[in-house]
């Protein structure tokens, strides 16, 4: 598994550092999370990949489903990847924070491995409008959380049980 943060990282309250640390999954560290810069971002999730001893899937949130978009429709080598859970994609096309202005737009690419988009109803980082047409152009099974907002560690979600067994469908 290769975790994928978003923006400013995954802090200690965050699943995905709590997936880390009980699961043994990897991070993706990027050289800088809070002036991100899409060509590197994706390039680190490139060596990743590629760096991996085993297939992959890809744990992605916010900024980070967004940089596993570009991989793709930039050719990246897809094919080590099993498949991805992509939580609460950041709509960076309306989002008015200029560090994420680099990533427009948002790639609306077929991913060519199996995919789970989550979203909250409630997110402020994208509608559900946006979040269904990210997955919709993504070929994503969307699964929608009320009232879930970001998905984050301000949504309360601890180890998140229902994450775990999104993710053990795409084993």
């Amino acid at each position: 598994m290769l975790i994928l943060p978003g923006f400013e990282d995954s802090g200690p309250a965050h699943w995905q550092t709590r997936w880390e640390q009980e699961f043994g999954h990897q991070r993706v560290q990027q050289a800088d999370w809070f002036r991100p810069l899409v060509g590197d971002w994706v390039d680190t999730l490139a060596a990743a990949v590629a760096a991996a001893p085993a297939p992959v899937v890809l744990v992605a949130h916010s900024l980070g489903c967004v940089t596993v978009a570009h991989w793709v429709a930039r050719g990246g080598d897809t094919t080590r990847v099993r498949g991805a859970l992509l939580v609460a994609p950041a709509d960076v096309d309306t989002a008015e924070v200029p560090e994420l202005v680099n990533f427009r737009p948002v790639p609306l690419v077929p991913l060519p491995f199996p995919s789970i988009l989550v979203a909250g109803d409630d997110d402020p980082w994208a509608t559900l409008s946006r979040s269904e047409t990210f997955a919709q152009a993504w070929s994503s099974r969307l699964v929608v959380v009320p009232g879930g907002g970001h998905l984050n560690a301000d949504s309360g979600l601890a180890s998140w049980p229902l994450g775990r067994s999104l993710l053990a469908e795409l084993r």
